[in-house]
């Protein structure tokens, strides 16, 4: 089989949208909660509330932002967006080559008619699950989604208000703090795209997922994200163009401007501290396993088992396989034994970096007094 072509891209504006999904679920991504909450209050109840609507169904628009014209930033995003008429902007960012042909008719369908009914809800529900989605979408997101349809005009103008908004509030400081490191991360992952293997470098830019298949796209474009770390974001450009926005977020960082303890570390004491998260990372130490048989072991119903799986690889802690089998079971993961001295060294290193300082912070203030 032949390996898609690697292509590179850069740009503030992937991250625009992902912090705006990880504002909307930050649960999902081992954010506290109240700082979320802290963030989404700055803006005017309007914009808030638009944006919690659209967080739902917008996504990441990977096609839209790949096609933006340098700098690829905040203030690109809505200068391009601006110039697309309101009616215009919702399917500009939603119908992307993933959306099947019959759930694009529905909702331009819904567009034209400028309402929506059950049918329209079922159709795109059947369609979802001929594309091979798990589960249902929520009735919630269904009736957001079909609603912003069918008021397309007014969707489109709100939301670009909303996304100013945020850029104004929030994110035009944040993309100045995050530009290093995605410079930095990028930089750093095509020299390992010199020296490893496609599959090895997926799975260290991903921080332990490993694909039983690589992609079957022609080419694959990796950009980088601080805001998505450590969770991977893929999508498609074209239907011949697979992309991925992987970490880009440095190991002693946060991502809450100002914090001590980075996130990395964090994460892993947190994940490290559940008896149940141990004895799983021990039976993963000794073979690989799937939830359903980590379940049997653990004598613990498969959605608790799944919970923890969660927190342990949003600390790095576990490589998940996808698209492999074990004795029939699906996604099987096995522990990263490197990850988790790499957890130590990072707890002693933070101790130590605490330890000197105060010394440096004691000298001074002895200095300070002597004179």
């Amino acid at each position: 089989m032949d390996l898609p072509r690697l292509l590179w891209d850069i740009g503030t504006a992937y991250d625009l949208f992902v912090s705006l999904e990880v504002l909307h679920n930050p649960a999902d991504y081992g954010l506290r909660r109240t700082w979320a909450a802290g963030v989404r209050a700055r803006l005017p109840a309007d914009a808030r509330e638009t944006l919690e609507q659209a967080s739902s169904f917008v996504g990441v628009p990977f096609h839209w932002l790949y096609s933006l014209p340098r700098p690829k930033d905040g203030a690109t995003v809505l200068w391009v967006l601006g110039r697309v008429p309101p009616a215009d902007r919702l399917p500009t960012l939603r119908l992307s080559p993933e959306v099947p042909r019959e759930a694009r008719e529905v909702l331009q369908e819904v567009a034209a008619r400028g309402a929506w009914d059950e049918q329209d809800r079922e159709d795109l529900q059947t369609h979802a699950r001929a594309k091979g989605k798990a589960h249902k979408f929520p009735a919630k997101v269904l009736t957001e989604l079909l609603t912003a349809w069918s008021r397309a005009e007014e969707f489109g103008e709100r939301y670009l208000q909303a996304l100013r908004a945020y850029q104004q509030a929030f994110f035009a400081e944040e993309e100045e703090r995050i530009r290093p490191a995605l410079e930095a991360a990028l930089a750093q992952a095509q020299d390992m795209a010199g020296r490893l293997p496609l599959p090895d470098l997926l799975e260290e830019l991903s921080q332990g997922l490993r694909f039983a298949q690589l992609p079957e796209e022609a080419e694959l474009v990796l950009a980088p994200s601080f805001w998505c770390t450590p969770i991977v974001f893929f999508g498609h450009v074209s239907a011949a163009r697979a992309m991925w926005l992987f970490g880009a977020k440095p190991a002693d960082a946060s991502l809450v401007p100002g914090e001590a303890v980075p996130d990395t570390l964090l994460r892993a004491l947190k994940a490290l501290s559940d008896p149940t998260r141990l004895r799983i990372l021990r039976y993963l130490a000794e073979e690989p396993l799937a939830p359903a048989q980590l379940s049997r072991h653990l004598r613990l119903r498969i959605p608790t088992v799944t919970h923890h799986l969660r927190a342990l690889r949003l600390a790095g802690l576990v490589h998940l396989t996808v698209g492999e089998q074990v004795e029939g079971e699906r996604e099987p993961y096995t522990l990263r034994f490197g990850a988790v001295k790499a957890a130590c060294a990072s707890l002693e290193s933070f101790l130590l970096k605490g330890k000197v300082e105060g010394i440096e912070d004691e000298s001074n203030a002895s200095a300070t007094k002597s004179l």
